[in-house]
């Protein structure tokens, strides 16, 4: 989870939309909240970006568009070159030195080990203090390798600068010898895409699922369009039910799509108010719900507040409201899932 504004806003994104740092022209529609309606945005300096920007070249661009464009309320973070890479470093002194307190965390590539976290985070406290920040960057890792996989939870609590973990489908297969990587994938990495998903929620953090790598062109038949639209709902419908909170998106046409896989519906967030309300107002324990019949209790009255707080984060639910619930399930348990999983603030 992000947590912004000194404490006062917090974000557990649906759609991190990730893009090629080197390019003005994508930062500027990243930044627009019509074009490109997502939670999250990512100006990349490893994978998506040409050997020929690497450097100042890429660098240049992105200090500029940090300094010059106004995301509004998006998360706005970068991917450095990898730590194991040469421009690593350059990398993290250009944009934290160049633009301070203009984005809001570092998604590190290709991580090996909770070692690297710290290394990062020791990192990110001089060029803090060199910079003049007045609050803390934040960090996502990506997941991407088998040895990743196995020290996820260790990466993920390596640092208190630690908001969520990535899996990377790509270099994650790569590494396994998988060419597969967009057909049945949900099956395929069932048991990679959940480890990292438990990992991250043990640690509090989010979880982020892969993107899906096929577009549709203005040159496509509407019956190919609908064919892709409704394999980027399967998807993510899948993911989510794997307990992602959201997903990479690739370009801003996957946006509303990914957005509504991860968001209640106006029903279901009723649904879930209603039980909640009905289970307090019956003194709790284990009963019947009069209007459905099926059995409810402390905890499935847990996955009730669960969607509540992805409502809010939809802006279908107050925090005030949140915050009442929240308070409620502690007082009565002294177990409160929204605080475990960091869903408020």
């Amino acid at each position: 989870m992000y947590v912004l504004d000194k404490g006062a806003r917090f974000v557990v994104p649906r759609t991190e939309l990730t893009y090629p740092g080197h390019n003005m022209k994508l930062h500027v529609t990243a930044a627009d909240a019509v074009k490109a309606p997502v939670d999250h945005v990512m100006a990349d300096f490893e994978d998506a970006c040409p050997y020929e920007f690497k450097g100042d070249k890429s660098r240049k661009v992105m200090v500029e568009a940090l300094n010059t464009l106004d995301f509004g309320k998006k998360v706005v973070t970068v991917r450095p070159n990898n730590i194991h890479s040469k421009f690593f470093k350059g990398d993290m002194e250009a944009i934290v030195l160049g633009a301070p307190n203009r984005f809001h965390g570092i998604m590190l590539p290709k991580t090996r080990g909770p070692e690297e976290i710290g290394e990062v985070s020791k990192l990110l406290d001089d060029l803090e203090k060199r910079g003049g920040w007045n609050y803390r960057l934040q960090i996502e890792s990506l997941i991407e390798t088998p040895h990743a996989l196995i020290k996820a939870y260790e990466i993920a609590t390596a640092s208190d600068r630690m908001c969520g973990l990535v899996f990377g489908i790509a270099d994650y297969a790569a590494n396994l010898g998988i060419r597969e990587i967009v057909e049945n994938q949900n099956q395929n990495f069932h048991y990679s895409k959940q480890a990292v998903v438990v990992a991250a929620k043990a640690a509090g953090l989010h979880a982020i699922d892969n993107v899906y790598l096929r577009l549709w062109r203005n040159t496509d038949s509407p019956e190919r369009v609908k064919e892709l639209q409704a394999a980027l709902r399967e998807k993510n419908v899948g993911a989510a039910n794997l307990g992602m909170d959201g997903t990479w998106v690739i370009h801003p046409q996957q946006a509303e799509i990914a957005n509504a896989c991860y968001t209640p519906s106006v029903e279901q967030v009723e649904e879930a108010r209603r039980v909640i309300k009905l289970y307090h107002e019956k003194g709790g324990g284990s009963m019947a719900d009069p209007k459905s019949g099926e059995m409810i209790d402390e905890a499935t009255i847990k996955i009730g507040l669960m969607d509540l707080a992805k409502g809010a984060q939809a802006g279908m639910v107050s925090d005030p409201e949140l915050r009442d619930w929240s308070a409620k399930s502690r007082e009565i348990t002294g177990y409160d899932i929204l605080e475990l999983m960091r869903r408020v603030a």
